[in-house]
């Protein structure tokens, strides 16, 4: 019986811990680019995009087209980096709390 108490002290622990880290993703950002760094976008750990750039020598009626090709593109470049980080994040902040198990994927936990 010992063991089951612990085990659910750790528990609630490692839920506290999960609860802080997800408030913190709000801090983690990542920045993708494209079109060598015309078009820039920023996304947080929330994988909000909280910052879109395109250079102004960009913005041109007939390069509309370019523009949104290489926006969506920055966008997609800034979710995949922040989902990296991301993913350090949730090792870096549980480390030590969660025993090491292989497979364990704790951001699909957010």
């Amino acid at each position: 019986m010992f063991d089951m108490m612990k085990m659910m002290g750790k528990m609630k622990e490692v839920q506290a811990k999960m609860r802080e880290v997800q408030e913190n993703l709000v801090h983690v950002t990542a920045t993708g680019e494209a079109g060598a760094g015309m078009v820039k976008a920023t996304a947080n750990g929330h994988k909000q995009i909280i910052e879109l750039t395109i250079d102004q020598d960009m913005i041109k009626p007939e390069d509309r087209e370019m523009i949104q090709d290489l926006t969506i593109a920055a966008v997609n470049s800034a979710l995949a980096a922040v989902d990296v980080k991301v993913k350090e994040e949730m090792k870096k902040q549980t480390e030590g709390v969660l025993p090491n198990i292989p497979g364990l994927d704790l951001s699909g936990m957010m």
